[in-house]
C-alpha cells in the first residue's frame, strides 16, 4: 500500500473539513401570476359545470375532481415578490432556483412548503461593545457599525445556518480580533493605531468581515468604529499618559519653532550688519530669546541703559 505524501494527505484532509456543497445561484422557471387565476377560474367552471350535468350526464361529473384540483393547485402557487427581495425556490429538498425581479408570479406550487423569501436590502446593526487587549495589552472596548446586503441566495441559504445570525457572529468576531492588531493610541507616532488612523482601520475591519461573510452570499458596504475607549479600570491613567505625551509634544514644538526663530534673528542681524556679535554677546542673545519665547508666562523686558547708580 502506497503511502499518503503530507501535501496529499492535508489537501484530503482539508476538502473532508469544507464538507459543504456550494450551490450556485440560478433563475427560476416562473409563469406570470395571472396565469394562476386563469387556471383558478378554469377549475371553478369544471366544479361548477360538473356539478350542474351530474343529473343529466353522468360522464360530466368526473370534472369536478379535474376543477377541484386545479383549483386547489393554482392557489398556493401563486407568489408577490416585492423590489429588493428574493424568492428561493425549494422542491422536496432540492434547489429549484431564485426569484429575484419584482412581481406576481406563478410557480410549482409544491415548491411552497420549503421556499423562502430572502430580502436583498441594505442592512445595519451595531456590534455589542466587546473588551479585549490591544496590541500593548491594554483593555479597550471597541463597536463597530456594519452595513450589508445579500447578494447570492443560494449561498445565503444552503452554505449557513442562519445567515442573519452568521453575519452578527462573524462581525463580532472580525471586530474582536481588530482590536488585538494595533494599539489604542502611538505616542511615538510610527505605527497604525485604532484612535489616529480610522480610515486604515476602517479598511482592515471591512476587509476581514467581507473574508468571514463570502461563504453566507453577503456584501459588506461599510464598516466603522463606533465606540473605541480604554476600560475603566485604566482609562484615568491612560487618560494622565494622553496629558503627558500631549505636553511633551507642545513642549517639542515650541523648542523647535524658538530655535527657528533665534537662527532666522542671528542670521538677519549678520546678514544686514545691524551690530557685531562676538560669540559670548551671541550666546547671551540666543539664551535671552529662548526664555522669552519658550517661557509660559509673559516675559517682563529689561532695558539696560548702561548708567549705574
Amino acid at each position: 500500500m502506497t503511502e499518503m505524501t503530507a501535501s496529499e494527505s492535508q489537501g484530503t484532509a482539508g476538502h473532508e473539513h469544507s464538507g459543504i456543497v456550494s450551490v450556485e445561484t440560478r433563475p427560476a422557471k416562473t409563469l406570470p401570476g395571472i396565469f394562476g387565476v386563469f387556471l383558478a377560474l378554469v377549475g371553478l367552471a369544471l366544479v361548477v359545470g360538473g356539478g350542474f350535468g351530474v343529473t343529466e350526464v353522468g360522464g360530466l361529473a368526473a370534472l369536478i375532481p379535474v376543477g377541484v384540483l386545479l383549483f386547489i393547485l393554482s392557489l398556493p402557487g401563486q407568489y408577490v415578490v416585492q423590489p429588493n427581495q428574493a424568492l428561493v425556490l425549494i422542491m422536496f429538498g432540492r434547489y429549484r432556483g431564485t426569484v429575484t425581479e419584482a412581481g406576481w408570479y406563478l410557480v410549482n406550487p409544491f415548491t411552497r412548503a420549503e421556499s423562502r423569501k430572502v430580502s436583498l436590502r441594505v442592512h445595519n446593526f451595531t456590534t455589542s461593545v466587546s473588551k479585549v487587549n490591544d496590541a500593548e495589552g491594554n483593555p479597550i472596548e471597541i463597536s463597530a457599525v456594519v452595513v450589508w446586503r445579500v447578494v447570492d441566495t443560494a449561498r445565503a441559504i444552503f452554505d449557513v445556518d442562519d445567515f442573519e445570525d452568521f453575519v452578527y457572529v462573524q462581525s463580532e468576531t472580525a471586530i474582536r480580533h481588530l482590536g488585538t492588531q494595533y494599539p489604542y493610541d502611538d505616542f511615538n507616532g510610527d505605527r497604525v493605531s485604532l484612535r489616529a488612523d480610522p480610515d486604515t482601520v476602517a479598511a482592515t475591519l471591512h476587509e476581514e468581515v467581507q473574508a468571514r461573510l463570502d461563504r453566507a452570499g453577503v456584501e459588506v458596504i461599510e464598516t466603522r468604529l463606533n465606540h473605541l475607549a480604554y476600560a475603566t479600570e485604566i482609562a484615568e491613567a491612560m487618560l494622565r499618559r494622553q496629558q503627558a505625551a500631549a505636553v511633551v509634544a507642545a513642549r517639542r514644538t515650541i523648542v523647535e519653532g524658538a530655535v527657528g526663530m533665534v537662527e532666522d534673528a542671528l542670521e538677519l542681524l549678520a546678514e544686514r550688519s545691524v551690530v557685531e556679535l562676538d560669540q559670548d554677546a551671541k550666546a547671551s542673545l540666543v539664551a535671552n530669546l529662548l526664555v522669552v519665547l519658550t517661557s509660559e508666562q509673559q516675559t517682563t523686558p529689561v532695558v539696560n541703559t548702561g548708567v549705574t547708580g
